[in-house]
């Protein structure tokens, strides 16, 4: 796997693999904080996204156990609304190589996924 995506909203999921899908980006999706890092230790993705907003990883401790678990070798991306300024600083401080808006995640999206590998889903 290229790419492992940690995102609850089924509308956002949607538009990740079809972006992920039209610049041939291989993806996988997992939503709790064990199934994460289950899955990265497992897949060893070269990218790991992560909603900031999820309800069902609590994110950022998430981030942080994916850092100290693969030892910083997993390059991770995270996205929140730009209201949550705190939230944002916390992924940051978890270990976050960058943390964006979630506008600007989404407008740089097939750019982000296509630079993370490819494959096939």
């Amino acid at each position: 796997m290229a790419i492992l995506a940690a995102v609850d909203d089924l509308l956002f999921r949607s538009k990740i693999r079809a972006v992920a899908k039209h610049v041939n980006a291989e993806i996988a999706f997992a939503q709790t904080a064990a199934d994460i890092l289950s899955q990265a230790q497992a897949g060893k993705p070269s990218l790991v996204i992560f909603d900031l907003n999820s309800q069902k990883s609590d994110p950022v401790a998430t981030i942080a156990a994916l850092k100290r678990t693969t030892g910083g070798g997993i390059r991770v991306i995270a996205f929140a609304s730009h209201v949550h300024v705190d939230l944002i600083d916390a992924a940051r401080k978890a270990g976050a190589d960058e943390v964006l808006a979630r506008s600007q995640f989404a407008g740089n999206l097939a750019g982000i996924l296509a630079s993370a590998g490819s494959g096939s889903e």
